[in-house]
């Protein structure tokens, strides 16, 4: 075997230590990095041609691989803006000119603008549910923006749609003569039941509905809808204006339910406001009293954003001080078919390449994607006690191999030295 070549061995193996202690050192430097995924040095011979007679060493050289895959302890935090992946995916997002990344560290907190942004400067994307519900592309980026929260100072929304639910006392003896109904909007007029909601017009002004329930044959009711504010002083009849709705309900007198494909709703144009659809499908009459069971109306007041709230699923929603949770932004997640091949940039940030495959998009708890804990951090896979235990074998590692190169450097004297007798 060559000298020469035992001392370049010799460098190669230490080299190869070099670089696996540049691993532990920046593993132990980032083992509180949030999201941080430990990188290691793997090693791999390099043999030179050989003949049976004469061996000639070759070396090592290294390939830093990083367990992108390793899923980290989740600890809980006090932020909501604080996400973390259970499972496989990443988040989508971009540095300040727009390049999109990959990530694991879901640190987020409000900039000055309300765009969401973590510890390394990167602003999280996702698909702004309140600009027509895009939900964008499987295989692209196509559709995502800039996740804000700033937006929502007030919020109001008109009502569109509700349900009501009541009994209707199936024994009520006074039938009302279709003349004398709330339907008529004389003064006298005659009503069996009535019901209150409210609604919201289109700035978020509330609307209360007086319902009345009227009796004009066995097994048939007349459903009245006014404007409360159209009332006399006094209460009672006539309104100011015409009932603002009126419906007939049928129901079948075996089961007390409404009659198989009569009317279930009544259509409400809500004053400045849109169309209000009343469901009363589960209506029924049954022999008990009146019972009103549920009344729901979706639409809000003007309220100021009390706090945002982030599902398992990624919808971000805003909530609102009077209770009114409106979603707001859907985050999905990306994913690639060998996420450890995923190319690692500054800010704990990857970058698809050929190795790691395309990315691909998908909503979090579905298609072999992770679930999104809100108020709560990934932590790196470090393990201290590992990396500790690693750097001392590779610096006797180092050790051994500058004995190499400094054996084969003594022999190297050696040979210089020797002089023709």
């Amino acid at each position: 075997m060559s000298l020469l070549g035992m001392m370049r061995t010799g460098v190669s193996g230490m080299n190869a230590q070099a670089n696996a202690l540049s691993t532990v050192s920046d593993n132990i430097s980032n083992s509180d990095t949030i999201g941080y995924k430990r990188a290691t040095a793997q090693f791999s011979s390099l043999l030179e041609n050989t003949d049976p007679s004469q061996y000639t060493s070759g070396g090592v050289s290294t390939n830093v691989r990083y367990g992108i895959s390793s899923q980290g302890v989740i600890e809980g935090t006090t932020s909501t803006t604080d996400l973390a992946i259970n499972g496989n995916g990443f988040f989508v997002v971009n540095n300040s000119s727009g390049t999109p990344f990959l990530t694991r560290a879901g640190s987020f907190v409000p900039d000055s603008s309300g765009n969401l942004v973590n510890s390394a400067g990167f602003f999280l994307m996702g698909y702004n549910l309140g600009a027509g519900g895009s939900t964008g592309v499987a295989n692209g980026l196509t559709g995502l923006t800039n996740v804000n929260i700033s937006q929502a100072a007030l919020q109001a929304s008109a009502s569109t749609a509700g349900t009501f639910s009541a009994n209707l006392p199936s024994g009520a003896t006074a039938v009302v003569a279709p003349a004398n109904t709330p339907a008529s909007n004389q003064a006298g007029s005659v009503f069996t039941e009535k019901t209150s909601m409210v609604t919201y017009d289109n700035l978020g002004n509330p609307t209360t509905l007086d319902i009345y329930f009227t009796k004009t044959a066995p097994n048939a009711w007349e459903v009245a809808v006014y404007n409360q504010a159209d009332a006399p002083a006094g209460g009672g009849f006539p309104y100011a204006n015409p009932p603002l709705a009126t419906q007939n309900l049928t129901f079948d007198p075996t089961n007390g339910n409404i009659l198989a494909g009569g009317p279930t709703s009544v259509t409400v144009p809500i004053p400045n406001g849109q169309n209000f659809v009343l469901d009363m499908s589960k209506m029924t009459q049954l022999g008990t009293g009146y019972t009103a069971i549920s009344a729901n109306a979706n639409g809000n007041a003007p309220s100021p954003l009390d706090h945002v709230q982030i599902a398992n699923d990624g919808i971000l929603s805003f909530v609102y001080q009077d209770g009114a949770s409106v979603p707001a932004f859907k985050i999905p997640l990306a994913n690639v078919p060998s996420p450890d091949n995923l190319t690692p940039e500054t800010g704990n940030v990857y970058e698809a390449n050929q190795a790691s495959g395309d990315v691909s998009i998908g909503t979090a708890g579905q298609g072999g994607l992770g679930a999104i804990d809100s108020s709560s951090l990934e932590q790196s896979t470090v393990d201290l006690a590992t990396e500790l235990t690693n750097m001392i074998e590779a610096q006797r590692a180092y050790t051994a191999n500058s004995k190499v190169f400094q054996t084969g450097s003594d022999l190297m004297q050696v040979v210089v030295n020797l002089q023709t007798q």
